[in-house]
């Protein structure tokens, strides 16, 4: 039974407001760019409406990343950077792995994770700091096997997103060049397009236990749509020269983002 009932907007304040919209403005912008919104929109949401639970947080932000990553999306298909048939059979196996992560979200800690985050992680920095240049042009793969890799790392990845979330389009975009051999922005777009649905899958998820706060999730879909655009534009202007640094802070800030949960964990309960 859950007893966290939605918050009224009309009722907010103005300074709530204000950080509701900044956080989950700032999330968007650069989690269209290189993944990893969520490090700054779930303790965004934890901050301005003090006693929501974690679940709350995790499954309010699903509504708000999932429209404004429909938008950084469309932007994407729309410039012709999204490989269909690499990304319409990542739609299935990406809202089946966010499902079954948020279900297990909801019935175990997430203790586990965060430790093995603090062991994949300097290893993920490691090869993205290794990486001098990002490519403008596809590499030589079997497409057999690349489609294998992006179809394995939809459904994993999606269901890290279901279960804990943040850096998932980071992650995406390293399987995506370094493994699959994609260019830059066709990586990005297929990232987005995984992305989506492994928020829709969640969402859908979450909704069903009763963790989305519908009217809070309204409000601050409003700016992640402004912060999905805007950052979409910018990751198909500039390619590897902005995604790449967007990258190496993602990874920054998700490795603060778990020791500080492991250090203080008041903070976060």
């Amino acid at each position: 039974m859950h007893i966290f009932t939605d918050i009224q907007i009309d009722g907010l304040a103005l300074w709530v407001v204000l950080l509701t919209g900044c956080g989950v403005f700032l999330a968007s912008f650069m989690d269209a760019i290189a993944g990893g919104g969520g490090i700054i929109s779930v303790p965004t949401y934890l901050l301005a409406f003090h006693g929501m639970p974690t679940y709350y947080a995790l499954g309010t932000n699903k509504l708000s990343s999932g429209v404004g990553t429909f938008f950084s999306t469309a932007r994407f298909v729309k410039n012709g950077y999204v490989c269909w048939r690499l990304a319409a059979p990542s739609v299935v196996f990406a809202l089946v792995g966010s499902v079954l992560g948020t279900e297990l979200q909801h019935h175990t800690p997430d203790i586990v994770l965060k430790y093995l985050l603090l062991v994949v992680l300097p290893v993920v920095a490691v090869v993205t700091l290794r990486t001098r240049t990002w490519p403008d042009t596809p590499g030589e793969i079997n497409p057999r096997k690349q489609a294998a890799i992006v179809w394995g790392a939809s459904f994993l990845i999606g269901a890290y997103d279901g279960y804990y979330g943040p850096g998932t389009g980071t992650f995406l975009m390293l399987v995506f060049i370094r493994l699959a051999k994609m260019d830059t922005r066709t990586a990005a777009g297929g990232v987005k397009v995984v992305n989506f649905s492994s928020n829709i899958g969640s969402l859908f998820t979450a909704w069903q236990a009763g963790y989305v706060l519908f009217g809070v999730g309204a409000l601050a879909a409003v700016f992640s749509i402004l912060g999905h655009y805007l950052g979409a534009g910018l990751a198909i202007q500039n390619g590897s020269k902005i995604v790449r640094p967007a990258v190496i802070l993602v990874l920054v800030l998700l490795t603060v983002k778990v020791i500080s949960e492991l250090l203080f964990p008041e903070f976060w309960a």
